[in-house]
């Protein structure tokens, strides 16, 4: 099985639109059954909560369902999964700060570089503070990276 873990701050709004969009993906590419799908925070601020209603609301208007509940990001989980998706660089420096060694350290990048559309460095903006239209802007963002983080994957683990 390939493990892959999307991670954000408080994961209650980017981590798991980018798990249920990911798991949609991985789904309709009939490759579920070869790639588990999740998601944490870096943070504690949320633990046990469901994602954020607007995110949950906005998901399944564009047909993702955000079933979930936020928990943190702990050394283990380097363990448990092969590909650890930061949303942006405070969450990415959060994580490698937790990461012990070297093949670790590999395992984390920012989901955004597999946008082919996006800049180096380029962030999944974090909609909590706005409106409907940055939670609609983080799924077009989204979707665009897991397609790309899953033609990489298929690649490199030579799947489909």
């Amino acid at each position: 099985m390939i493990r892959v873990c999307f991670v954000c701050l408080g994961n209650i709004c980017r981590s798991p639109t980018a798990e249920a969009v990911f798991r949609q993906i991985v789904d309709k590419a009939h490759l579920s059954d070869q790639i588990v799908v999740d998601s944490a925070g870096t943070g504690s601020y949320h633990i046990g909560e469901q994602a954020d209603s607007r995110a949950r609301a906005m998901g399944q208007r564009r047909g993702y369902r955000l079933v979930g509940r936020a928990r943190q990001f702990g050394h283990r989980d380097f363990e448990g999964f092969d590909y650890v998706l930061a949303m942006d660089q405070d969450n990415l420096r959060a994580l490698r700060k937790l990461a012990h060694d070297e093949s670790t350290q590999a395992k984390i990048r920012l989901l955004r570089s597999f946008d082919s559309t996006a800049e180096p460095g380029a962030e999944v903006p974090d909609p909590y503070y706005g409106g409907p239209g940055g939670f609609d802007e983080v799924i077009d963002i989204c979707e665009r990276a897991c397609r790309g983080l899953l033609e990489h994957i298929s690649s490199e683990r030579g799947l489909g």
